[in-house]
């Protein structure tokens, strides 16, 4: 055996598990998008599935770029925005709704000829969006504690709910009423019932900087992405009780379960993506540290065409990208 074989399986008995040998990774490379011209940081994404089309924040670019997945080329180049961090496309609508971080406006944009339909201005720092397609009801994290609900079809604010610090990640329930909220000055998370809109909280032991979020709903567990330490803490959604803490790569930012093949993939901008293997509800063990690059750390998980999409920002020798993984089956 050579050396450095010997070194990395040895190096990898301390994430939880020996990485799988090569040709046999649980995501694998096909495609590379080009975004020449984007510098500074990458936020997150959103994807129109009808029209193959992905729409990616740009944050240090001050712009949303459209990005065709069948031609692989950026399609157009949307400007007018200050630090977007949150994008979500609204497909009853064909709206892309942009929650932007300087200023704290959300943008309601025509996703066909790409006018500004709607503008809700929140207190400051919009983040993370998620909409509930059954109420047709958007949700924007901001500010220094509050997701605001909003009506897409008309832009307008139809309330908040006030946390305790500033949202980052956080996961609807589709068979229940609650939301549950990644809130990094707690550390904890908060638990919203967004019928009565009262909020209670699961402490994080042992774990701080709580940011990316993934659920479970079939098997009951939610997923907390740690940077301090780096890891994957796992609660029981019907108790809040923790049953897992799985190390990861660090400054994970974006966090996905795929149901189909039981796994997480979790875009860390250590420059790796991290996959853990669900063995059951309470187990877990890292399958693979895929090499990446140095800050991407944001990425969009797509179950419909077996796709992680991950944001990789200008380097010093190449330009921004966007990297197209294709899930592998088959068992560890």
């Amino acid at each position: 055996m050579k050396i450095p074989c010997l070194i990395l399986c040895l190096g990898a008995a301390t994430w939880g598990s020996l990485i799988r040998p090569q040709g046999t990774e649980p995501l694998r490379l096909v495609q590379s998008i080009p975004m020449p011209s984007i510098k500074g940081r990458i936020d997150h994404l959103s994807i129109d599935l009808a029209n193959r089309r992905i729409f990616l924040a740009a944050l240090g670019n001050n712009t949303v770029e459209v990005l065709g997945l069948v031609q692989g080329s950026r399609i157009k180049s949307l400007e007018g925005f200050q630090e977007p961090q949150g994008v979500a496309y609204v497909p009853e609508f064909n709206q892309l709704v942009v929650a932007n971080g300087e200023d704290g406006v959300c943008k309601f944009v025509t996703a066909d000829a790409f006018r500004v339909a709607h503008t809700l201005r929140l207190a400051g720092d919009a983040d993370n969006i998620r909409y509930d397609s059954e109420a047709k009801q958007l949700f924007i994290g901001y500010g220094d504690g509050a997701i605001a609900i909003a009506d897409p079809a008309s832009g307008q604010l139809l309330g908040d709910i006030k946390l305790e610090g500033h949202p980052e990640s956080f996961q609807l329930e589709k068979s229940g009423a609650r939301i549950f909220v990644n809130v990094p000055a707690g550390p904890h998370v908060a638990v919203i019932d967004r019928r009565s809109r009262t909020v209670s909280k699961w402490q994080l032991p042992a774990a701080r900087q709580n940011y990316p979020m993934a659920l479970d709903e079939a098997h009951g567990r939610l997923f907390a992405g740690c940077r301090q330490p780096a890891c994957v803490v796992v609660f029981e959604t019907g108790s809040g009780k923790v049953v897992a803490n799985v190390p990861i790569a660090g400054d994970s930012d974006d966090l996905f379960y795929d149901g189909v093949a039981r796994r997480i993939y979790a875009s860390c901008g250590e420059g790796f993506i991290s996959v853990l293997e669900q063995r059951d509800p309470d187990h877990y063990h890292v399958i693979a540290r895929i090499p990446t690059a140095p800050k991407a750390r944001t990425s969009l998980f797509v179950p419909a065409l077996k796709r992680l999409y991950l944001a990789v920002p200008k380097q010093a020798s190449h330009e921004a990208e966007l990297r197209v993984y294709e899930v592998q089956d088959g068992g560890s």
